[in-house]
């Protein structure tokens, strides 16, 4: 190598066979993001290329968490007028532009990361090879952001895998796996990490033409495939999202049919599109994500993890472990009662890791452990027995004597009192709550319950719920937590309707119209009537239950599990008839106790504050994320800004689209 020449961010390397290695190294930060000083540079380097082209440029990163996490998100709260959002996009397309035109070939080198901004900076270059690791991910997830791909991906994307395939990625903003982009035709191939270096020099001076959609493929960016694509994608977003709260999907679809994917010629559009309450919104629940994930900071020293209790709830929880790279005892009272959570956790390992290799692997890393003989090696056990305290107690006297010198106990309740639970154990300081959300696979967010004293314990449970892949969210010790807190009153005050006359089907159709993935009465039958019934009663200061609440358990309908409940259910789903007319203020009539109450935990200290109570809202209840949370929706609707909420920091967002049972 030859001296390199630095910028701030940016440093390019020379080969003495005239290749060059441009290295991504963001300054002040532990992630490449594509700022606007960023991207002033990589021109700046565009230009010192021009005077001496290589013989060929492999873009690489720095960061060992990946390529590029996509755009800065913080510039977008700082777009004030449509001209500001047409310069920001104008300045991503026409440097991408620049990129894909030089006349020496270009390669990005992916491993990690590669988001938004980023993979579009990937598709501006010739060729892109991808570490064949867990790790790497390739997404255009700028829909999630209520925002579209302007800087070249609605373009080159549908160009290089065909429409079909790009307008998936980039209407659901689905992360895809190394070896999906290389059968997609978006990587020209997976490398070993250790052969990453050698393969990029070969493929960049390989002299091959660039890929490009071929076949059927090819054709579905011309006419007349194009107009039957995109009115067949409109479609699928109606369905979806038939009130029309998010935009960006219908906005990406127009582009790409009407404007070959070139936003700017769309601006009134994209101005309309960027500066959108919904955009800002789910910018904000972005940012809401991230502080979620600031909770999970730190080292847990989990290795092993034993989860007692084989139910559906335990079972999950211990497959969700192993999956997620840990080892894991698994006990009940028998081999019959572990027997189907191993089937159960063999189906989600298959439909999650492709690899038949990686499968095997999370396989044996979950033991059925009926005698409980990993308690003693533990780092960690979980309890998901029955929601009964004396049992729960019981056997915390058996397990705690039998804990190695630092472990955690844990339990995951969704209604009891740790407080109570506590009692008796030798050190009730090392019990902390981890109440998970069923399907444990889908759904983000994990309650971590401590209390005063236990504070260490509670933030290493936070960061082995961050080990998992999820979103911790601390909690203080109270009836409900925060999630089946808000939903009790929600739920019950949509029976009351029912009780007044009016229809499940009028009730929950009033509620998606609102923007909830799920009506209260389905997510009632979906939890099951029992449960509701129970949870209600210390929910409610033991209120007398709403009539048809009662009834219904009283002659065992009991929802989805019993196959009636509010609805028919057939084949797991509920069979509706035809909601009636809606009264007027319906919505908000059932949305506003749920609101009081996340209003009245905040008040009380049992979530920090208004900022976390909305990301749990949202990411443990489904609550519609275009409107910013529960306690931000209020103000927006009052205007009320007397309790400011925060931004912090940011990465990539994942809506929920369950409700927790």
């Amino acid at each position: 190598m030859s001296a390199a020449t630095h910028w701030l961010h940016w440093r390019l390397e020379r080969e003495s066979n005239g290749l060059a290695w441009l290295v991504l190294d963001r300054a002040g930060s532990s992630v490449n993001a594509l700022s606007a000083d960023v991207m002033a540079e990589l021109s700046q380097v565009l230009d010192h290329l021009d005077a001496a082209a290589p013989a060929g440029l492999i873009i690489r990163s720095a960061k060992p968490g990946g390529f590029v996490v996509g755009a800065d998100i913080d510039e977008f709260a700082h777009l004030a007028t449509p001209d500001d959002a047409r310069a920001l996009v104008e300045r991503g397309w026409n440097l991408f532009a620049r990129l894909a035109r030089v006349r020496y070939p270009t390669l990005a080198l992916i491993h990690g990361q590669c988001l938004g901004g980023g993979l579009e900076l990937a598709l501006a270059c010739r060729y892109r090879l991808v570490a064949d690791d867990p790790a790497t991910a390739l997404a255009l997830p700028e829909v999630m952001l209520g925002i579209f791909p302007g800087w070249g991906g609605m373009l080159r994307l549908p160009a290089l895998i065909g429409a079909p395939a790009a307008l998936d990625m980039m209407l659901t903003g689905r992360r895809i796996d190394a070896r999906r982009a290389v059968t997609l035709g978006l990587a020209d191939a997976r490398v070993p990490q250790r052969l990453l270096l050698q393969a990029a020099r070969q493929t960049v001076l390989s002299g091959r033409k660039p890929r490009r959609a071929g076949g059927v493929a090819g054709l579905t960016n011309r006419w007349p495939l194009r107009g039957i694509i995109a009115a067949r994608a409109r479609k699928t977003i109606a369905a979806k999202d038939p009130q029309g709260h998010y935009p960006a999907p219908a906005a990406i679809v127009d582009i790409w049919e009407r404007h070959h994917g070139n936003a700017l010629l769309a601006a009134p559009l994209l101005a309309r599109i960027i500066q959108s309450p919904t955009a800002r919104n789910l910018l904000r629940v972005f940012r809401l994500q991230e502080r979620l994930k600031a909770n999970a900071r730190g080292e847990a020293g989990i290795q092993h993890v034993h989860v007692i209790g084989a139910g559906v709830m335990g079972a999950d929880i211990a497959a969700w472990c192993a999956y997620k790279g840990l080892r894991v005892t698994l006990q009940d009272v028998s081999m019959e009662r572990i027997a189907p959570a191993i089937q159960r956790a063999g189906a989600l390992f298959s439909r999650r890791l492709k690899d038949r290799r990686a499968a095997r692997a999370a396989f044996d890393r979950l033991i059925p452990d009926p005698r409980g003989d990993g308690i003693p090696g533990a780092d960690l056990v979980i309890e998901a027995i029955s929601e009964q305290v004396q049992a729960k107690q019981a056997l915390y006297r058996q397990v705690e004597p039998r804990l190695k010198t630092g472990a955690l106990l844990a339990t995951n309740t969704s209604s009891l009192s740790l407080a109570t639970l506590r009692e008796g154990l030798a050190d009730p300081l090392r019990l902390v709550g981890v109440h998970f959300f069923n399907p444990v696979a889908k759904m983000p967010l994990v309650e971590v319950i401590g209390a005063a004293g236990n504070e260490a314990a509670q933030a290493r449970a936070c960061a082995f719920v961050g080990q998992l892949g999820k979103l911790p969210l601390p909690v203080r010790d109270a009836p409900g937590f925060l999630v089946n807190a808000v939903l009790a009153p929600y739920m019950l005050e949509a029976m009351r309707c029912v009780d007044e006359g009016l229809l499940p089907e009028t009730i929950d159709a009033a509620m998606t119209k609102f923007g909830m993935p799920m009506g209260p009465l389905e997510l009632a039958d979906t939890v099951g009537l029992d449960i509701v019934l129970a949870a209600g009663k210390p929910l409610s200061a033991q209120a007398e239950p709403p009539n048809c609440l009662a009834e219904r358990v009283a002659r065992g309908d009991l929802g989805r599990k019993t196959g009636r409940g509010f609805y028919r259910w057939q084949e797991d789903k509920p069979q509706r008839g035809t909601p009636g007319q809606a009264a007027p203020g319906l919505s908000q009539r059932l949305i506003d106790p749920l609101i009081d109450r996340t209003q009245a935990l905040v008040d009380n200290g049992v979530v920090a504050d208004a900022e976390l109570a909305d990301a749990g809202v949202i990411f443990g209840t489904g609550f519609a994320p275009f409107t910013g949370g529960p306690l931000h929706y209020r103000q927006s609707q009052t205007g009320d800004s007397s309790r400011p909420i925060a931004s912090p920091q940011h990465e990539e967002i994942n809506t929920p689209g369950d409700y927790p049972t």
